[in-house]
């Protein structure tokens, strides 16, 4: 996992900042905001979580399934996690 090693403070960086859109979305909640601003909200943190999901799987695919120093499986080990997890973060 040393992708994620050399990317760490980059994706800490990211997770903070959609906890910061989270702890804004309950504080709309808990002030009693308005339904459009809040749905805003909500919409805002799936797009950071999106953003945050689609650069590890980038980095999955180039360090788990790509990388030419890989076995064949490797590359059938990276894949199988790849498709596990897209199968249950898209349900």
């Amino acid at each position: 996992m040393g992708h994620i090693r050399r990317n760490k403070d980059a994706l800490t960086a990211r997770v903070r900042r959609i906890a910061g859109q989270m702890v804004a979305v309950e504080k709309a909640l808990e002030g009693d905001a308005g339904c459009s601003d809040i749905l805003q909200q909500v919409a805002a943190v799936r797009g950071a979580i999106n953003g945050l999901m689609d650069e590890l799987i980038a980095d999955h695919l180039k360090e788990h399934v790509a990388a030419p120093d890989l076995t064949s499986a490797e590359r059938t080990q990276g894949a199988d996690d790849l498709i596990a997890i897209i199968r249950r973060y898209a349900k």
